[in-house]
């Protein structure tokens, strides 16, 4: 006979990490079911019943209550764009746990998992997520390393510079079927020269531009942009919803919400944020999951005129610290030695010799003394570039044991091109 729902049991480490075991996908909708409700959301969408395409149930973990699912867990198999590379890197998702299973370490044994055989198995060097909360990753070595800007402002003040060059291309309203392979090629074109960009075949490219009702929040259905050039090249793209307002004297008070802009050149990225600012009836422009830097901040005539507040967004965490430093590319020469600092993946515990160039990267395992000394938290920050070590030290969370090693180091780990992911998962 099963335990009636909702019964707690005693349960040790080695019982969570004997428990946890995939999903098959004849128990997806048990486990979809319960995953929506670990995150307080009513199931909806087209795959309830059956797996999605972009599910990997051989990657899942679940932990069963009799015969309700009590734990879920995931990993998808992406390829993340890191400094001068791309890496394989496996996207955390899905984690759920149940009320009555918290406080009894079934998260750590989740984490623990996951991790542990991506390193047995040699798989990806990297994992990353997005994480509901703040303060529960990082003590499983996850670092935010990506942040969103929540860019917004009001279209009267937002006028671009009279000296932007628009080009001679034009921009477009299209049917989702024409606009998708086109943007496919420029994200694609794109996504490999900045880090934190994920790779989309078509099983994401159909995640992503999925429309369903109940996912609008009022507004409207999204409509798809292309930048094309004279000669029929397409050099740019945008989706965008409207949510329309009024105020009580009758006048258009109307949100504009910007989905995603690209472009491979400034006069199309420009071209897309004319077409963008001076929608009618709308008064209102928001980007949430733009950069914060993005160049549309050094377009406009009012600098003030579009607020950024900025948020984390991906979190990265090394898997395997050698792998993963020899994986990037460093844009000034770098040879040192870093102590790092990780109890809960041993492995990476220790000194590494870490040298780079624009070209390469080596890492291996050394004696000598130590340059630096860092939590892995603090080194999973910094992979991508866009968290100086620099502000880590003075923060007191990275150690200098030779004088100058910081501002070296800092040097080399950063990038050029700020890191930005526009993809949740």
């Amino acid at each position: 006979m099963s335990d009636p729902p909702g019964r707690q049991h005693d349960v040790t480490d080695d019982d969570l990490a004997t428990q946890l075991r995939p999903a098959t996908p004849e128990e997806w909708p048990a486990f979809v079911r319960a995953m929506s409700h670990g995150f307080g959301e009513d199931p909806s969408g087209p795959y309830l019943d059956s797996v999605p395409p972009v599910a990997e149930m051989d990657r899942s973990l679940g932990l069963w209550d009799g015969d309700r699912v009590a734990v879920t867990a995931g990993i998808y198999s992406r390829s993340l764009t890191v400094p001068g590379a791309v890496v394989p890197c496996a996207g955390i998702t899905w984690v759920t746990v149940s009320p009555t299973h918290r406080r009894r370490g079934v998260l750590t044994a989740i984490m623990r998992r996951q991790l542990t055989e991506l390193h047995e198995q040699q798989r990806e060097p990297v994992a990353a997520l997005w994480a509901a909360e703040f303060p529960i990753y990082g003590r499983f070595g996850y670092a935010p390393a990506t942040f969103r800007g929540n860019l917004t402002g009001r279209t009267e003040r937002l006028r671009l510079r009279p000296d932007v060059d628009l080009g001679t291309g034009r921009v477009d309203i299209v049917p989702k079927e024409t606009y998708q392979p086109a943007a496919t090629a420029v994200h694609e074109r794109l996504r490999r020269f900045v880090p934190g960009n994920l790779e989309r075949d078509q099983r994401w490219w159909d995640r992503i531009l999925r429309d369903e009702k109940e996912d609008r929040h009022g507004a409207t259905e999204r409509t798809y942009l292309l930048h094309t050039e004279a000669d029929g090249t397409v050099t740019g793209y945008a989706t965008y919803r409207i949510k329309a307002e009024w105020t009580d004297s009758g006048e258009p008070d109307g949100t504009l919400t910007v989905e995603e802009v690209r472009a491979t050149s400034t006069p199309a990225y420009a071209s897309l944020w004319r077409f963008l600012l001076t929608v009618d009836l709308i008064r209102s422009v928001r980007a949430p999951l733009l950069s914060p830097d993005d160049p549309i901040r050094s377009l406009v005539t009012d600098g003030r005129a579009l607020h950024a507040s900025a948020i984390d967004a991906l979190w990265v965490r090394l898997v395997d610290v050698d792998r993963a430093l020899a994986a990037r590319r460093y844009p000034a020469p770098l040879d040192l030695v870093i102590e790092v600092r990780d109890e809960f993946c041993p492995w990476n515990a220790g000194r590494w010799r870490v040298s780079g160039h624009p070209a390469g990267g080596y890492c291996g395992r050394t004696d000598l003394d130590p340059d630096l000394v860092l939590g892995i938290e603090e080194l999973s920050a910094a992979y991508l570039g866009g968290v100086s070590l620099a502000t880590l030290h003075a923060a007191g969370r990275v150690t200098e044991v030779s004088p100058g090693a910081v501002t070296l180091a800092a040097t080399a780990f950063s990038w050029p091109v700020t890191p930005w992911c526009p993809d949740e998962f």
